[in-house]
């Protein structure tokens, strides 16, 4: 698909390492960015605000001694992201060649807004050297992430509800990508969930240039 005709950012593909042989986590990061993956995208789980655990930061550091120029976006499905930003900026880099920031700290604002800790888990995180990414559930009005969307570098929205994998892609979902996309015409946005060979096309049209998929690239016969 060419998503150069719905807006000016540059499309790129995250897997979601969430999918893959986690036993080989390194091995099979380099295997979907050897395939033409322009980013990895590390899904956090701690058991609270999303039912399932997954991993935390020490094996993003590790990670990054593995890949250590390419661009991790850290998907905070946690209950305090603002307790676990400076474990998860141990893996701050920058590209060798172009100077570009190569990790970005991306949490839920439905667990910050109601503690009243949005704006300083946002400040945190830019002062630890990240770039800052504001996710938000489908049942979350875009309302809500909108009046941070000056602050922060990425709007996330969820076209699934977050913890479970192999839901089906919420369509209605793209109307808060329009919604952001018409505000911001230069702004990182991405999706999450479900998307798929045959679902891509949609959040493309709507105006989303950063698409993260996991069983999409992981679960099919061949990567690439």
């Amino acid at each position: 698909f060419s998503a150069s005709k719905c807006h000016c950012c540059a499309a790129k593909i995250g897997p979601s390492v969430l999918d893959c042989d986690t036993s080989m986590l390194a091995s099979e990061a380099g295997r979907a960015l050897e395939a033409g993956a322009d980013y990895l995208h590390l899904d956090v789980m701690d058991g609270h605000f999303v039912p399932a655990i997954s991993f935390g930061p020490n094996v993003i550091a590790s990670l990054r001694k593995n890949h250590p120029t390419v661009f991790f976006d850290c998907h905070m499905m946690v209950a305090k992201p603002e307790e676990q930003v400076e474990q998860v900026a141990q893996a701050c880099a920058s590209h060798p060649e172009s100077g570009a920031n190569l990790l970005q700290y991306t949490f839920h604002i439905e667990a910050t807004e109601s503690r009243g800790k949005t704006q300083e888990t946002i400040d945190l995180a830019k002062k630890h050297g990240m770039l800052v990414g504001l996710a938000l559930n489908p049942a979350t009005p875009i309302e809500q992430v909108l009046k941070y969307a000056d602050q922060v570098d990425m709007v996330l929205v969820m076209t699934v509800v977050p913890g479970k994998g192999g839901q089906s892609f919420m369509v209605d979902m793209m109307e808060k990508v329009r919604t952001v996309r018409d505000k911001y015409p230069e702004k990182d946005i991405e999706v999450d969930g479900g998307v798929k060979v045959h679902t891509v096309e949609h959040a493309a049209k709507a105006g989303a240039n950063m698409i993260v998929s996991g069983t999409g690239v992981y679960k099919v016969d061949e990567i690439g």
